[in-house]
């Protein structure tokens, strides 16, 4: 497996026109602030946006975002094995602002947390559960046992299967509509 090219914000930001930006975070994480004129394709729906991305990647380069910089990187590596050059925006979007670059976020846009947030809150409420619990019942400290055990392997793989569960919610999915939208404008 080959490592995607990355830009830093810097370079992204003096060719930001020359990029179809695409934003695979979840959609409330986009509408918490994404880059101007990125389109949002949440990371877990890529496959079925593989033909609009060929036909926007052959008008000019792809730059893949996310908050940190894995999501993109991990959809830079699934668009290459689908033969699509991409590159990813080193540090994500937490690097763009780092350096002073804007964030778009749309009028009324409902407040999501960042999903790394999401999932903090998430492990944390069930670590805490089941050492709670745990004093009244000692198997449920094994709950606490299990999330600990998830976030080494987490840390271990760069992957995050919490994460996967929670973009599952509904703040956290696309509208089929907005999806659909997204997808038609790349491929005109």
């Amino acid at each position: 497996m080959t490592t995607p090219t990355a830009l830093i914000p810097a370079q992204a930001a003096a060719r930001l026109d020359d990029y179809t930006v695409i934003d695979v975070r979840t959609p409330g994480e986009y509408a918490s602030g994404h880059l101007p004129g990125a389109h949002n394709i949440p990371l877990d729906h890529l496959h079925t946006a593989l033909p609009a991305l060929k036909a926007a990647a052959s008008r000019g380069t792809l730059l893949m975002v996310c908050a940190s910089g894995n999501r993109s990187a991990t959809a830079c590596t699934e668009l290459a094995a689908a033969g699509i050059p991409a590159t990813t925006l080193a540090g994500g979007t937490t690097a763009w602002a780092g350096e002073g670059h804007t964030l778009l976020r749309p009028e009324n846009a409902p407040a999501v947390w960042p999903m790394e947030r999401q999932v903090r809150l998430a492990a944390g409420s069930l670590v805490a559960l089941g050492l709670a619990a745990g004093t009244r019942w000692r198997p449920a400290r094994w709950l606490s046992a299990a999330i600990g055990t998830g976030l080494v392997f987490s840390a271990a793989t760069n992957t995050c299967g919490m994460a996967a569960v929670l973009a599952k919610l509904p703040h956290n999915r696309p509208r089929t509509t907005d999806l659909l939208t997204t997808l038609r404008v790349l491929q005109d």
